[in-house]
């Protein structure tokens, strides 16, 4: 192809990725205006911390123009019934709550017909663990994963297969895309076996090698792992993407990644949160 061609292509390209983009959720954004608050820790790893740094400067863009609201919080004390009845929508950024009473809570909430989305260590638990695995509805019946097991590493980017094109949050997405880089998890439970559990997207093999070490286990080279799923019962989607990469090696603690460069990947956790603030 003679190169002068190729730049208007690829503008062009851009520019109907961007219009389809905006298209899709002007259309969402008639709905009556939503609630959306936000929880998180900012501790543990600064990978995590970076995340929530980005979804705490992208969903306040996004909800001016898509006709939500969007608060976020680091007490936790919050998680009450009177607090939560004036959002539609709850988020767990980085982590869960460790406080028994917030977490009947949390579960009412959902029971009621709350909206949730979760991300990446919002899932995480093992036992025994100061990260214990003692909330069996949230990790057995709610998200349906069980403990985790393990990870790729570095943080990587990968292809990923939409499972289901019926559910509200991926019928108007491509078969694949390439999210930024992530820190991948595997979980104890095979969650193709939960009738209660709808697969969204699971890692393409074409992204295997996933992960490149130093450790042989740290490199995933088959196998099927979701990353995104609802649970049938509830108004939610837990996405395992929100581990930045870091410049971990080189001692500068620099963010090399943000999770929200990829259109592909925002899209689907506007519709997500869209779905979840609307029905």
């Amino acid at each position: 192809m003679n190169r002068s061609y190729k730049l208007p292509l690829l503008l062009a390209a851009m520019f109907m990725l961007y219009f389809n983009f905006s298209s899709t959720f002007a259309q969402n954004s008639k709905h009556k205006t939503f609630h959306v608050i936000a929880f998180y820790h900012e501790y543990n790893d600064l990978a995590h911390i970076s995340f929530v740094h980005d979804a705490n400067k992208f969903f306040p863009e996004m909800a001016k123009k898509y006709n939500f609201t969007y608060d976020s919080t680091k007490d936790w004390s919050k998680l009450n019934a009177e607090f939560l009845s004036k959002y539609q929508v709850v988020i767990f950024l980085d982590s869960r709550t460790e406080d028994p009473a917030q977490r009947k809570v949390f579960e009412e909430y959902m029971k009621n017909g709350g909206g949730w989305l979760g991300f990446h260590f919002a899932a995480f638990a093992l036992t025994p663990s100061e990260y214990n695995a003692d909330w069996d509805w949230y990790h057995n019946e709610f998200l349906g994963s069980g403990q985790y097991v393990s990870n790729t590493w570095h943080p990587t980017p990968a292809i990923l297969r939409v499972e289901n094109h019926k559910h509200p949050v991926t019928k108007d997405m491509p078969d694949t895309f390439k999210t930024s880089p992530n820190e991948w998890y595997r979980w104890e439970k095979d969650l193709r076996k939960n009738p209660d559990i709808t697969i969204l997207c699971s890692i393409d093999s074409t992204s295997f090698p996933l992960g490149n070490g130093p450790k042989q286990s740290e490199i995933w080279h088959s196998g099927y792992y979701p990353v995104v799923w609802t649970n049938k019962n509830y108004k939610m989607v837990y996405f395992n993407m929100g581990h930045n990469s870091m410049d971990y090696d080189g001692h500068t603690n620099a963010t090399l990644s943000h999770t929200f460069d990829s259109p592909m990947e925002a899209k689907l956790i506007l519709n997500a949160l869209i779905w979840a603030g609307t029905g």
